[in-house]
């Protein structure tokens, strides 16, 4: 049996590595989908719909070239969660998302990685606007969304399954507040 390769340019910070998703990484996706640590992102879930999302989460790249990275920690290839850009199929836009497992948390990786990911959008993609789909419940999601600068955008279209998110907006480095549409 093959596989295909993710062939991704890994982005790097002081203390990550944002790499592409590889097969040994499923093992702590699926343990953190199991925990109730997971409800924020669609979870908890069994074991086979784990699988689904791991899967979907290598095919949208395949699908679209772009993604959701598996954060690590410079030295290290364990899985300290993921962060990347997500856009379904029915999602009015794409978006920045972060899912940070136990062990990574309180130590300002997420903001870390998400700050990768959206000056790669932004400088490398080229995008003109991004956001975050955030549950009201989640006020750690919240909190690192405007710690990355972004603001609320209550006139922004919801996804079909989440008519009830917030929407929050990250601010284009061109000070225009990255209020047009998605290029």
């Amino acid at each position: 049996m093959s596989s295909i390769p993710l062939d991704i340019a890994p982005l790097v910070t002081d203390r990550l590595v944002l790499r592409a998703p590889v097969a040994a990484d499923y093992p702590a996706f699926r343990d953190f989908y199991a925990s109730d640590r997971s409800q924020f992102t669609g979870g908890p879930l069994d074991e086979r719909l784990a699988w689904r999302g791991f899967s979907a989460l290598l095919g949208h790249w395949l699908i679209h070239g772009f993604g959701l990275r598996t954060v690590t920690e410079k030295g290290s290839d364990t899985p300290l969660g993921y962060v990347g850009v997500w856009y379904p199929g029915t999602w009015p836009e794409p978006e920045i998302g972060w899912t940070l497992y136990p062990a990574a948390e309180g130590r300002g990786l997420g903001h870390e990685a998400a700050s990768a990911v959206r000056d790669h959008v932004f400088a490398t993609l080229g995008w003109a606007t991004v956001v975050s789909y955030i549950l009201p419940q989640n006020a750690r999601s919240i909190a690192l969304a405007e710690r990355l600068g972004a603001l609320r955008d209550d006139a922004a279209t919801r996804p079909p399954h989440a008519p009830d998110c917030l929407v929050y907006r990250h601010p284009h480095p061109a000070g225009d507040g990255g209020m047009e549409a998605y290029a």
